[in-house]
């Protein structure tokens, strides 16, 4: 319930500024917080100056700009005693007019109907971007007077489309590359129809792979106006005038937020649906991330292979096309990102940052460029409690409130600070929210030391190139973007002072520099060009890139590129000749492929890429240059054909795959090739290696058989063996959870308070959970158990004992995105009730009435129908009593925080 002091304040924050010393809403005290010694936490801001923080951005000035999010779901189940208000979401923004180091103004930027828990802000200069699906709304500040006036101020829809109104996996924020591009993603609740100011269509047909659609533009394989099939989350780039849409990776789950270094380099997280394997990764341009199937028609879960690990199978790391996962942490629930680049974090310039709400810690790597790609080794930067402790239980929430830190998004200010919104809750994920105040922290990390004394901020007159200059050096992106933009305005006035930051002794704003010259004008693009050839990779790794962004040619220095010494800038080149036709290409790629080591999967996938839609032409090239006879293929020969599964290497793939004179590994390599070929003779090839191959790759080929013949190879005469119909469970007996009136539903008794009272034995808990509460059926535990329902190998990492037995108590109450159940009624009056796990035709169903999956055509459907409850039955409906839940609880607490299990080869 809100203090009768929030309900009265709030009406005078709608009305413009309020000035406040002391504050009266729930936060975590500064001294609470874990950060590397030579750093201090404080208190810059605090409610009820702003609610619900979302998403933060720092403009010029230091103030910071703040997306509020009250309009948020929970706050609308309970109208009368929130802040929700009809008014809409607002923008705030919070202002130390008194230089003592903390916020005391706030100041209502604008409050709009059309913004309902926006998820992102970026301020660039009096351009003002917030992300609220299904728009990017951009307000101009025309009088520049920080309040958005209609009639005076100008509002507009810079893109609309998007999917996940009112949801976490919608639109996020915009950020200013060192390209001048303006860089923002959006998660898995599609479609994404999104048409740019040049008439460019970006078409994303499937909301999440999995869900049957009615409507013909959700059908997952939609083709973008650049031919290409896009699938689940995506991360975009578009120029400033609205033109240029493209996307540079997809298929994610829920990835919050995109960040960049000066180098050009792509970080994005991405949040899981199995509680054991959220990411934090490297971007590589056109990588698919490898969520869903290639197609978008299937899930992870309708594509695990037998014996895949769950990581492995959840984001494809075997599949060829699939980038590597980049960092994979287990449980977690990430939001914002930052790169920082500043000087005032002595020892921390070149750190990425995920804020990790559901593990309560801000994660932070020194990303190292290791062959293609990045080493990327996590340690905690900031976090309210020990999270990897193993003796840390969660039990009291009001008596500990040290998970009650949320941080949704981290910021770089001018003055060179990290600043961290927290939405402050003690739950986290599926939508769900305890905390009615809608209370919120903004905290400061700065050298020990510092106090909380105002940290000076540099002023940039803008009206000058010193001025510009100054601002392209800002440790805060979308304010060095102003500086950038005036420069290039200049043209090549400006190089002279561009040039001078080639020397500078920060290797970023060196790269800044690189970025700029390539767009002022030929004298900038030959500097630029000249670049190609120096001596510090970075430097020929970033021109390249500079001069795709301005589009510049780059086929004129193929040969240097081509063998370049850096296995990085020879990515860069391959994904930079990715639509150039093969007689333009055929010797470049050539020369690429014989740089592959035969280990660096960034590189083989960007070789792969290279290669787009010329594999088969290309074949036989490069089986004359590298290639030998079948069972004399080099590691990287074989990486290859895997990598590019043409037609034409089917027979030496069938010779490989029966030869015992290979090993295990090697033979299965060949037949994973084999099952990723679009051809009749591969189902031919397959059908023989599953009845006639090695004994030990029979049933493995028998399961790609059967697989495919609802899918890749559907168009073919597969002959399907009947005993090798996959399992995906031990069978199910459906519920009948009468206890669950629908979603957000609570049942009344027992209660979470009556059992936290008791205290739990995890061993009996153990027991409960293998064998008598046999919630094993369907959920795994380290490496056991069904995968219907999520993996609960490391629930005690994310969750507290609260919100463990509210799951037990209430299923239905917050169900897990993608693990909504659908009911399936055919036209021969058959009803099959399951999860959906394939959207194409057939359509693939977890039945739960047999514990396997099924395939369903669509001529056979008479109507489908996605259930609000959840098909797991209440404590209640397993005639579980409060000890047994206590004892269960402390099981998954206490033991529920091991690491996810291994990811497999592939995933290393």
């Amino acid at each position: 319930m809100l203090s009768h002091r929030t309900n009265r304040i709030y009406p005078l924050l709608l009305a413009g500024v309020l000035s406040l010393t002391a504050h009266s809403q729930e936060t975590i005290p500064a001294e609470q917080f874990l950060v590397p010694e030579n750093l201090e936490v404080s208190i810059w801001a605090k409610s009820p100056l702003f609610h619900n923080p979302s998403n933060i951005d720092i403009d010029a000035r230091g103030r910071i700009w703040v997306a509020e999010a009250v309009n948020y779901r929970g706050f609308k189940e309970h109208r009368k005693d929130s802040l929700w208000h009809p008014k809409g979401d607002r923008i705030v923004i919070l202002e130390d007019t008194t230089n003592d180091g903390q916020a005391d103004t706030s100041t209502v930027f604008v409050q709009d109907e059309e913004l309902v828990a926006p998820l992102g802000i970026a301020v660039m200069g009096n351009r003002i971007l917030v992300s609220c699906s299904p728009h990017l709304l951009l307000y101009t500040d025309v009088d520049n007077n920080s309040r958005f006036e209609p009639g005076v101020d100008k509002k507009e829809k810079f893109l609309t489309g998007f999917g996940g109104v009112d949801h976490d996996h919608g639109l996020h924020s915009v950020l200013a590359g060192p390209d001048g591009w303006w860089y923002f993603n959006a998660g898995n609740a599609g479609p994404q129809i999104v048409t740019d100011k040049s008439g460019w269509t970006l078409r994303v047909g499937s909301n999440y792979a999995g869900t049957p659609r009615s409507d013909l533009k959700n059908i997952p394989g939609l083709k973008s106006d650049d031919g290409r099939i896009y699938v689940g989350g995506l991360a975009m780039r578009i120029r400033p005038d609205g033109t240029g849409l493209s996307v540079c990776a997809h298929n994610f789950r829920n990835n919050y937020e995109i960040t960049l270094d000066s180098h050009g380099n792509v970080f994005q997280n991405d949040n899981d649906d199995q509680v054991v394997t959220c990411r934090t990764t490297w971007l590589m341009e056109h990588a698919n991330t490898g969520y869903a199937s290639a197609d978008g028609t299937r899930t992870w879960r309708a594509d695990q292979r037998p014996g895949q690990s769950i990581p492995a199978a959840h984001w494809h790391q075997d599949d060829p096309g699939v980038v590597p996962y980049g960092d994979l942490y287990g449980a977690g629930s990430p939001t914002g990102m930052l790169f920082y680049e500043g000087d005032l974090l002595k020892g921390l310039r070149g750190m990425l940052v995920n804020c990790e709400a559901g593990r309560n810690v801000l994660w932070a790597y020194l990303p190292k460029v290791k062959g293609a790609g990045f080493a990327l080794d996590r340690f905690p930067l900031l976090t309210s409690h020990p999270s990897d402790d193993p003796d840390y239980k969660w039990k009291t929430r009001e008596q500990d409130t040290r998970k009650w830190f949320r941080p949704s998004d981290a910021a770089t200010g001018p003055d060179g600070a990290i600043y961290v919104a927290d939405w402050l809750d003690p739950v986290v994920g599926g939508h769900a929210m305890d905390d009615r105040k809608g209370s919120g922290t903004i905290y400061r990390i700065a050298p020990k030391g510092t106090g909380r004394k105002k940290l000076p901020i540099p002023a940039h007159d803008l009206s000058t190139t010193e001025g510009c200059i100054a601002a392209l050096k800002s440790p805060a992106p979308n304010v060095r973007f102003l500086g950038f933009e005036k420069l290039r305005q200049q043209g090549e006035r400006a190089v002279p002072a561009v040039q001078a930051l080639l020397t500078d002794p920060n290797p970023y704003l060196q790269s800044r520099a690189i970025f700029l010259l390539a767009q002022l004008g030929d004298r900038g693009r030959e500097m630029v060009i000249g670049l190609l050839t120096a001596p510090e990779a970075e430097h020929r790794l970033v021109a390249l890139r500079a001069l795709q962004r301005a589009g510049a040619p780059i086929l004129p220095h193929a040969a240097s590129l081509a063998t370049d010494p850096s296995p990085a800038v020879r990515r860069e080149f391959a994904l930079a000749i990715r639509d150039l036709p093969l007689d333009q290409s055929e010797g470049i790629l050539l020369d690429l492929a014989a740089g592959f080591d035969g280990k660096d999967r960034w590189y083989l996938e960007a070789l792969g890429t290279g290669c787009d839609g010329k594999e088969e032409a290309l074949y036989p090239a490069l089986l004359g240059r590298l290639g030998t006879l079948p069972l004399e293929w080099s590691t990287s020969f074989a990486s290859l054909v895997w990598r590019l599964h043409p037609r034409h290497a089917l027979t030496p793939l069938g010779i490989r795959a029966i030869s015992t004179g290979l090993d295990y590994d090697t033979r299965k390599q060949a037949v994973d090739t084999i099952a990723f070929t679009k051809d009749q003779r591969a189902a031919d090839l397959m059908s023989d290696l599953a009845t006639k191959g090695p004994e030990d790759l029979r049933h493995y080929a028998a399961w790609w058989l059967q697989f495919r013949a609802n899918n890749l190879w559907q168009a073919f005469d597969v002959k399907v063996l009947a005993s090798q119909e996959p399992a995906v469970g031990t069978g199910i007996k459906l519920p009948t959870p009468a206890d669950d009136k629908g979603e957000g539903t609570r049942s009344k008794q027992p209660t979470i308070e009556d059992i936290a009272k008791l205290t739990g034995n995890p061993a009996r808990g153990r027991k409960l959970f293998h064998e008598r509460a046999t919630c094993v059926t369907c959920h795994a535990f380290a490496g056991k158990g069904g995968s219907v329902g999520p993996d609960l190998t490391t629930i005690g990492a994310k969750f507290d004992a609260p919100a463990i037995l509210d799951a037990l108590l209430n299923p239905s109450a917050n169900i897990t995105f993608g693990y909504e159940a659908t009911i399936v009624t055919l036209k021969n009056k058959e009803v099959v009730t399951g999860y959906v796990v394939g959207a194409g035709d057939p359509m693939l169903i977890t039945d739960l009435a047999t514990g396997r999956q099924r395939a369903i055509k669509a001529s056979d459907i008479a109507s489908t129908e996605q259930l609000k409850t959840s098909l797991m039955p209440s404590a209640v409906g397993l005639g579980l009593k409060n000890q047994d839940l206590a004892d269960l609880m402390e099981f998954l607490l206490t033991e529920g925080k091991s690491t996810p299990p291994a990811p497999g080869p592939a995933g290393k």
